[in-house]
């Protein structure tokens, strides 16, 4: 019998300044509200709301966990990569 899996999670990816803010993580507990944000991102994409602004690049979009109270900013790509651009505590 086929095993029945959920839809695909987008691939998570990190610009340089995310990155940078990624090693600058020093406790579990930052790390678990990042980890809490990416998942749902990564399983819904379009979670976050779109932030006005200029349309001449990626448009950028922010998902807030309050219960985390963490905010990440991030854009998708044409091929549904999620590019994190910032994880800012809230």
């Amino acid at each position: 019998m086929p095993t029945h899996h959920g839809p695909r999670r987008a691939r998570i990816a990190f610009s340089d300044a995310a990155a940078k803010q990624l090693e600058n993580i020093t406790t579990e507990a930052e790390l678990h509200a990042l980890d809490r944000a990416l998942v749902v991102i990564s399983v819904d994409p379009d979670a976050g709301e779109p932030l006005p602004g200029d349309s001449s690049g990626p448009a950028l979009r922010q998902y807030t966990d309050d219960v985390e109270a963490v905010r990440v900013l991030y854009f998708v790509t044409a091929l549904r990569t999620v590019v994190v651009v910032a994880y800012i505590e809230v």
